[in-house]
């Protein structure tokens, strides 16, 4: 099985570079998996596709401002894009990161934001990898708060302002540590949310880390030699109880699908934290998710991959082709498919 079997052609004017006005005034692309066929919809009617008995799972991950500009080598080095991903287990001073351009900086370099944040660069990977040491005269969370940027994905090409830090972040976000949004929970307003109760669903809250893995492009073609980075994830013991006794698991987002069958592939419903790597493409055996909400993907992208494994590979990229031709728009700030 190959990436490249997962591809498919989008203008680049399709790619949304900001939200809807309005929070939750999306189109949603229904797919039947049942039925193999898939239509038009609205966000705005989501809570009617929730049935008595469903548990609805998010992802209560909070995006922190986790772009960095500064200098390296201090004033007589040329300007450096940081990119944190996250801190080392046990060390909240010591971070991964990517760093643009990455061949300028070396081990051994510093890295200056301001006179109250510097990093010294402690190891290096490939493409742009590099680990750094933070020194801070305020904790390292209100130093990233006060300089860092809203992290936009790539393929917005403008520099973030005010409203992203509202708008890239969901309504129910609580744990900081993510460097993405759990995009398909950008869609959801606190009164949807009510409407979800209302119509039968019990909501249960999970956590992943969204980092590397989401920026990071699949270097091989053949899927059998592709493994992700880790993600740091915990499910707590009342929201893993809700869960247990679910007549259908419906995820919202890619991170919630991979934390859910995650938690069923070490031991089931039960409390448990830890980093996960699980990668789902085609022929993966789905032992919790029911059905999904989730945003459309980049092509040959990992998160493509687990869409296809939980739709089928044929109609999830037909699906994909009438989003094309109805001009839908694509990827975090765009529109939804809900997949059942």
């Amino acid at each position: 099985m190959l990436v490249s079997d997962f591809n498919y052609e989008l203008p680049e004017d399709l790619i949304a570079q900001t939200p809807p006005d309005t929070r939750g005034t999306s189109r949603m692309l229904v797919v039947s998996r049942e039925q193999e066929r898939f239509y038009d919809a609205e966000f705005r009617n989501f809570a009617g596709y929730i049935r008595p008995g469903d548990c609805l799972v998010l992802n209560t991950t909070r995006v922190f401002p986790a772009r960095l500009r500064g200098r390296r080598n201090r004033d007589s080095g040329a300007e450096v894009e940081v990119f944190l991903v996250r801190a080392e287990a046990g060390d909240v001073d010591t971070w991964k990161a990517l760093v643009r351009p990455g061949k300028r900086v070396r081990t051994g370099d510093t890295i200056q934001f301001d006179e109250g944040l510097r990093a010294e660069v402690v190891a290096q990977g490939d493409y742009g990898e590099r680990t750094l040491r933070f020194q801070s005269e305020e904790s390292l969370q209100d130093a990233f708060e006060r300089l860092g940027k809203v992290p936009l994905p790539p393929y917005i090409h403008r520099e973030p302002d005010d409203d992203d830090r509202e708008r890239y972040q969901t309504v129910f976000a609580e744990k900081s540590g993510s460097v993405a949004a759990p995009t398909a929970g950008l869609h959801f307003t606190k009164a949807m949310l009510e409407a979800c109760r209302e119509a039968g669903a019990e909501i249960a809250r999970v956590t992943l880390h969204v980092g590397l893995g989401t920026f990071a492009p699949l270097r091989e073609n053949e899927i059998a030699k592709i493994q992700l980075h880790e993600e740091y994830f915990e499910i707590e013991k009342e929201d893993a109880a809700r869960l247990s006794t679910a007549k259908r698991v419906f995820c919202v987002g890619t991170t919630s699908v991979r934390t859910v069958e995650t938690v069923m592939l070490r031991g089931g419903w039960v409390p448990m934290q830890g980093d996960t790597n699980l990668f789902i493409y085609p022929g993966f055996r789905f032992r919790a998710t029911g059905a999904m909400l989730t945003n459309f993907h980049l092509p040959q992208s990992s998160l493509l991959l687990l869409v296809c494994a939980f739709g089928g590979q044929d109609l999830i990229l037909a699906a994909y082709q009438h989003a094309v031709k109805e001009r839908y728009r694509f990827f975090s700030y765009g529109d939804c498919m809900l997949i059942e």
